[in-house]
């Protein structure tokens, strides 16, 4: 049973633990998992723990949101990643109704991480680079989604893999620009959360944290590929210094090579056999060419 589930046998006093049917067992309640429209479940089907997905009572009669849940499991269903939380079916599920179905995830939101003062280093290492990749994976398939926030970050036990739980409701042709820097200051506001609960990390990380989160979209960093070399500690303009040296340092050697302070090169004589006659007898003699 996921760390995260309350017990089965001391339910908290909002817990839910609903019938099964055989096929579903243990239906189980999470509320600090629950998101703006859903209510977010464990249990077990045919013995297996997975996770449940479902409209909150006030939205599960209405249309609008019952096509909602539907999409966002069509746009998520073929969605692969290892740092996103995968689907599995959508179904119904006895007192529950129509539920999106997905892996376990056996962890800590990082929100309780930081909540309980258990943050480290390893934390911060996995949201400055597996949360990125799953903010590049999501981008580069044109997913619309939620801000991604604490809550919606589970670090799995032992291991402490990051994986996201709510990555999408739609998807498109193309992700505005928009788009693209909201998801940066959502990664910025995460990352900033994460600084102000571990004052001993480096504190380049905070100027990252800070140019994200910039309150004008153009000052922010443009896509996910300049947010990945400023938490590398690296930089474009680097590249580009090196190359124009190098580019100079070649021009310079050429023009030395064609200048009068190079060295010249040593003259070659080579003799070449001629016959001159000058009696009866043949003398042979040598005419030299330079080469």
């Amino acid at each position: 049973m996921s760390n995260c589930q309350p017990s089965a046998t001391t339910p908290k006093p909002d817990v839910k633990i609903l019938p099964g049917d055989g096929k579903w067992t243990e239906i189980e309640h999470l509320p600090e998992w629950d998101e703006e429209y859903y209510e977010v479940y464990t249990a077990k089907k045919h013995g297996k723990w997975v996770m449940l997905k479902t409209l909150r009572p006030a939205y599960k009669d209405d249309p609008r949101f019952q096509a909602m849940i539907e999409k966002e499991f069509d746009v998520r269903y073929n969605l692969a990643h290892a740092h996103i939380v995968m689907i599995n079916d959508f179904e119904d599920v006895p007192g529950l109704g129509r539920c999106i179905i997905t892996d376990d995830v056996y962890g800590l939101s990082l929100r309780k991480i930081i909540d309980s003062g258990k943050l480290t280093e390893h934390h911060l290492d996995q949201v400055t680079h597996q949360l990125v990749d799953a903010i590049d994976y999501i981008q580069r398939n044109h997913i619309v989604h939620f801000p991604i926030k604490p809550e919606t970050i589970v670090f799995t036990e032992n291991i402490e893999n990051l994986k996201l739980i709510d990555v999408g409701f739609d998807q498109r042709e193309h992700l505005s620009p928009t788009d693209a820097t909201e998801d940066i200051y959502s990664f910025g506001k995460v990352l900033s959360e994460v600084l102000d609960n571990m004052p001993q990390a480096p504190a380049y990380l905070r100027r990252v944290a800070d140019r994200c989160c910039n309150p004008d979209p153009k000052h922010r960093y443009s896509n996910i590929h300049t947010l990945r070399m400023a938490l590398a500690h690296r930089s474009n303009n680097n590249f580009y210094i090196v190359v124009a040296a190098a580019l100079i340092a070649m021009i310079a050697l050429l023009l030395w090579f064609q200048s009068s302070y190079a060295p010249t090169k040593p003259s070659s004589t080579v003799l070449y056999p001629s016959h001159s006659v000058s009696s009866p007898h043949s003398t042979l003699s040598f005419i030299a060419h330079p080469l």
